[in-house]
């Protein structure tokens, strides 16, 4: 058994970022989801797509939900994803070192894997005064 990430998104943020980790790494080592939203899109119509996504990334020890924006309808979604009994832990400011960082780490427990994100986006900003 193992964690599964689900990526909930806007439109075209999860996907490239989910192509951009397995060209990266080969294959992916835990199961990753997408499941973006469109910026019209009424949360209680996508909620059934939403959990049937969650279903899927659910490897038996719970899922990591990666979203973009806090705040934002993907997050939101996320949120009440979150309600539905499935074991989660929701982190928002979705980036690649964040994804990349996350999937570098599969052998680690559902409770760990949020610190790991957190320090993933924060090794990825480099601020370069050249």
């Amino acid at each position: 058994m193992a964690v599964g990430i689900l990526l909930v998104t806007h439109i075209g943020i999860g996907t490239a970022l989910a192509a951009v980790a397995g060209r990266l790494l080969g294959s992916l080592p835990l199961a990753v989801e997408v499941f973006e939203v469109s910026f019209d899109a009424d949360p209680d119509a996508v909620l059934p797509a939403a959990s049937a996504a969650l279903r899927r990334a659910d490897g038996g020890d719970g899922v990591l939900l990666l979203t973009d924006l806090y705040g934002a309808t993907p997050a939101n979604i996320a949120s009440r994803l979150a309600r539905l009994g499935t074991p989660v832990r929701r982190v928002s400011a979705l980036s690649l070192p964040m994804l990349l960082r996350v999937l570098n780490y599969p052998e680690l427990p559902l409770d760990e894997l949020p610190a790991v994100a957190a320090a993933g986006a924060r090794n990825g900003v480099v601020h370069d005064d050249a």
